[in-house]
Order: structure tokens, then C-alpha cells, then sequence
């Protein structure tokens, strides 16, 4: 079917509408009837094409399409058949702006609302002399609908509102919500409509089946996140908790922009998780739960992909500051919203690293990967080994911690700190893989702690570190990664290397990939440090700085 009109068909069908303006008569009824299938398809074509367009560019290009959808939305037995009236409410609701610009959206707006009103009304009995009425209420036609459309909107509230109570008609009361909600499809956005939208959130129906329209939901759920509409925090719980799809589409769309947005500042990345409402329904755990199942989906698709684990790392790191700040609603213990077959290693990771003593992260840390060393050792399959690396992706500070005390604390080259880190950039160790990134990670560990103590600072020394042009095809993909990490953070722990630091990130950031896992590595660390408390001032500046070149 084709999916645009000309503005020839329209002025056809307009000068139809205009024939058809006495209803009254036999004679054009009969021609309204006969028309009707074709007049469906046509609108159908209409809002296909209007879905794609602006109101300024639809009322451009078809200066007549109004005329047209007002006679058509006036006419008793057009808007009889109810699809057809559907359409014209769905052609409505794209000439409608959420947000008018200009004097012409602002008037169509004006328009829009008087004819939805209308239509609301179009299958109750009209009063006679209406015209006369607004006339000795002495207001424009205008204000009229306006607050027709609000007593409308409560009259249906209310009837809501009553339903739930109303034990003995709960199922016809059902499918009258089911009704409403199909209703408002197609005038969901416009801010008048949001307290029925609310109303209808609310209700819950007599049994297991959903009552609400599921287009409905899926449309609503959209608009959302657009916001073309605003809804309170309770409705928009209500609306994800009742249709799973619209979650997982929030989540989605929440990881879409994340990664699209390419952000230098977690900080950013973190209000933009709290802006979308979804740390806070998190706290709900049945929500939190499903969370869980779609960042766990997303991480297999993409292979462990880095921005994908920092974005699971912040959305934690924001849901248990949420969790610690709400105390109005009593809620599970933290450690049930991570279930695992290790309660001690849920324990250990919700363990708060701030104003911890290095001795007592190294052990600490040292805590952690015993009990993950002896999962590795007993449960080799991949399933748990998956469950144990992404539990630690949700807590994964540790592993830059784990970083840090290799490289600034006074004891010797810890196995166990880096078998931390070779286990999270290699947790399945498919042909002793893992062994040989650890052994990498060890002698590269071994050469930066060397030139740590050394006060000789040369570009040249750290080139023969790294290798980047000479070794890096022969290196595994995840010892590359972990070497970029020690890198880094040898770089900003050592203040005699700062006066080239800018250089040594140069050499390290050849490649695209290489550059998005160090300036990945720069924002993870300036996000924990950068919080009252944490006296890391120098680091902080250094990392910032480094920042803005990406």
C-alpha cells in the first residue's frame, strides 16, 4: 500500500466531505456507506505520511488537509465506524506538537484539542442548542472545550476511580477501561490527558489478565521516553511493572544513548541513568531483578564489550547510592538483590572501599579472589564462571583498586591481585589463555613497578613496556587490554611521569580501540576519586586533563 498522498486526493476527498455535510438525507448516507472502505484506506495513507512530517511541513505541503479532517471528524456516521474514527484521532495526534514552536502549532494545537474533545463526546447525546450555551456563559468556543475536555477527562477518572470497588461488574468495568485505554492512543501526548493516563496506570483489573490495550502500553511507553509526556513516578512503575516489554525497552534505549553518547565523564553517564527513572524503580525487586537478565543479555551479545560492563558498573554504582539514600520504603537486604551460590563473595564486593587503609584493601581484595579461585578450581562450567565474572563487572572499583595496590603499594607483585585482573578481562581461560595474559600482565607489572622507583623518566622506556607497534598482534586481545589498564594507572599514580604523560597516552592510543579502553580506564578513575573524602586531588586534575584530548 502506498504510504503517501497527493495534495490532488486530498482535494478530492474534501470536495466529497463537503457533499456530504447534510446527513440528514437517505441519499448520502447511502454514499457515506459506500465510501467508507476506500475513506479508510485513505486515511491510512494520510497517516502514514503525517507520522513522518512536522505540522509546519504537513500544513505546507497540504494547506487543506484541516478542512479535510475537520468535515470528516464532524460527520455522525464517518466517525461511526470505529476504525475509521481511530485514524482520524491517530491523524490528529501527529499534527499535534508537545512542544509548539510558532504560532501555527500553537493554533493547530488549539484546534486539535477542540475536535478530540469532540470526538470524546461523539457517542453521547449532543444538547440541543449548545452554541446558545457558550454564548450565555459568555466564553470563547475555545475555553468551551477546554474545560469540556477536563470534565470529560474526570467524569472517566472517576469511573476509574469507582471500578475498583465495585466488586460485582469488575468484569464489564474491565473491558470498559480496556475501551478508555484504547481511546487514548492517539492523544496520549497532549498534557490534559495525563491524569486519566495516570488513572488507568493504577487500575488493576479482577484477574491475571492484562486489562490495559498492549498497544496501548507500547505506545504510552514511548512517549515516555520521548518525553512527550510526563507521568508520575508511581505510573511510570505501574506501567513497567504490568508490561515487561516497555522495561525492556527503556533499558534498551537508556543503553543506546550511553553508548552513542561516548561520554569522558561517568558523572554525565551517571545522571543520565538517574534522570531515566530507572535506578529508582530498580529499588522495586522484582524490576531490578529483570534489569539484571537484560544487562546480563547485553554483555553476551557484545562479548564483554567495555562500554557495555562501565554502563552495568555505573547503573550499580547509582542503584546502591539510591539504596542507601531511600529509607522511606522498606525494602530487601542489598545483598538479595545479587543472588549467588557465594553469599560471602556478595558480602565482600558490597563492601564499601572509601577510606579503607591500602593493607586492608590488599586484603580485602585477597578475600575476594580466594573464594573466586576456588569456584574457578571447582565449578570450571561456563555458566557459573559467567555468573561469578558478572557479578564482579557490577562491582568492578576492586579490580581498578587490584590495579592501583600492584603498582603503588610496598609489597612484592601480587599473584593474587593479578589473577584478579587476568579473571576480569579473561574470565573463561580457553587454552590456558588466562594463564598466559596473567604471565604478561606479571612481567609488565614487574617493568612499570621498576621504573616507579626509578626517578629516570624516558618515553623510550615505556615504549619498550608497552610495544605497542612491534608485539601487539602477538599479544592476546585481553593481555592487551589489562597491559592498557596497568599502563594507565602507573602514569597517573606517578607524579615524576606527569610532565610527559600526554605523550606516553599518545603512543598508547594508535588505534580507535585503544584509545576507547584507556580514556574508558581515565573516566572510571576519575569518577571514584572524585568524591568528598578521597584525597586524590593531583590524580583527579591529571586525569581530567588527559580527558579532554579524547
Amino acid at each position: 500500500m502506498a504510504t503517501t498522498v497527493s495534495e490532488l486526493d486530498i482535494e478530492i476527498w474534501l470536495r466529497k466531505a463537503v457533499e456530504w455535510r447534510d446527513t440528514t438525507t437517505l441519499q448520502i448516507q447511502r454514499d457515506v456507506c459506500l465510501h467508507l472502505p476506500k475513506l479508510h484506506e485513505f486515511l491510512l495513507q494520510i497517516y502514514e505520511t503525517l507520522k513522518h512530517m512536522s505540522t509546519n511541513a504537513v500544513i505546507g505541503k497540504f494547506p487543506v488537509i484541516g478542512q479535510l479532517l475537520g468535515r470528516l471528524c464532524w460527520n455522525p456516521i464517518v466517525i461511526g465506524h470505529a476504525d475509521t474514527f481511530k485514524l482520524l484521532m491517530c491523524c490528529l495526534a501527529c499534527l499535534y506538537s508537545s512542544e509548539p514552536q510558532n504560532a501555527i502549532e500553537m493554533k493547530a494545537n488549539s484546534w486539535i484539542k477542540n475536535l478530540v474533545c469532540h470526538l470524546f463526546t461523539s457517542s453521547e447525546q449532543k444538547r440541543n442548542g449548545e452554541m446558545e450555551v457558550i454564548a450565555q456563559l459568555q466564553c470563547s468556543t475555545v475555553e468551551y472545550y477546554d474545560k469540556l475536555l477536563k470534565n470529560i477527562i474526570s467524569s472517566l477518572i472517576i469511573q476509574i476511580t469507582r471500578s475498583q470497588s465495585d466488586e460485582n461488574k469488575k468484569d464489564i468495568l474491565d473491558e470498559h477501561v480496556r475501551t478508555i485505554s484504547v481511546t487514548c492512543i492517539c492523544v496520549l501526548t497532549l498534557p490534559e490527558v495525563a491524569p486519566l493516563l495516570e488513572a488507568l496506570l493504577l487500575y488493576h483489573g479482577s484477574g491475571p489478565k492484562e486489562v490495559l490495550d498492549n498497544y496501548f502500553l507500547e505506545v504510552l511507553n514511548d512517549a515516555v521516553l520521548r518525553k512527550k509526556i510526563v507521568l508520575s513516578e508511581s505510573a511510570v512503575l505501574s506501567l513497567w511493572l504490568r508490561h515487561l516489554p516497555s522495561l525492556e525497552i527503556a533499558v534498551l534505549d537508556l543503553f543506546q544513548r550511553l553508548i552513542a553518547l561516548q561520554s569522558k565523564s561517568l558523572k554525565e553517564m551517571e545522571q543520565i541513568i538517574k534522570d531515566s527513572f530507572l535506578v529508582r524503580s530498580a529499588l522495586h525487586h522484582f524490576l531490578f531483578m529483570n534489569f539484571c537478565l537484560i544487562h546480563r543479555n547485553a554483555l553476551l551479545e557484545c562479548d564483554g564489550n567495555i562500554k557495555v560492563t562501565t554502563i552495568i558498573r555505573i547503573f550499580t554504582r547509582s542503584f546502591t547510592e539510591e539504596y542507601d539514600k531511600d529509607n522511606l520504603q522498606p525494602k530487601l537486604p542489598l545483598r538479595a538483590y545479587f543472588p549467588s551460590e557465594s553469599p560471602a563473595l556478595v558480602l565482600a564486593l558490597l563492601r564499601k572501599y572509601e577510606g579503607l587503609t591500602s593493607d586492608a584493601c590488599v586484603q580485602h581484595l585477597c578475600t575476594v579472589v580466594k573464594i573466586l579461585r576456588n569456584m574457578d578450581r571447582e565449578k570450571r562450567t561456563p555458566d557459573c564462571v559467567f555468573k561469578y565474572w558478572y557479578l564482579l563487572i557490577h562491582f568492578g572499583e576492586w579490580v581498578d583498586i587490584a590495579a592501583e595496590q600492584l603498582l603503588t603499594s610496598d609489597l612484592e607483585v601480587s599473584d593474587d591481585l593479578l589473577w584478579l585482573l587476568a579473571f576480569y578481562y579473561n574470565p573463561y581461560n580457553e587454552d590456558q589463555s588466562r594463564d598466559r595474559t596473567m604471565a604478561e600482565a606479571k612481567s609488565t607489572c614487574g617493568s612499570l613497578l621498576s621504573l616507579f622507583r626509578n626517578s629516570t623518566v624516558c618515553l623510550t622506556s615505556l615504549k619498550q613496556i608497552f610495544q605497542v607497534e612491534s608485539n601487539s598482534d602477538q599479544w592476546h586481545v585481553c593481555s592487551l587490554q589489562l597491559i592498557r589498564h596497568l599502563c594507565v594507572t602507573f602514569l597517573l599514580y606517578s607524579p615524576e611521569w606527569h610532565s610527559i604523560i600526554k605523550q606516553c597516552i599518545a603512543l598508547m592510543t594508535q588505534t580507535q580501540e585503544a584509545a576507547s579502553e584507556v580514556s574508558d580506564v581515565l573516566a572510571r578513575t576519575l569518577c571514584r576519586l572524585d568524591i568528598p573524602g578521597m584525597e586524590s586531588r593531583k590524580i583527579i586534575t591529571i586525569a581530567h586533563w588527559l580527558l579532554q584530548d579524547f
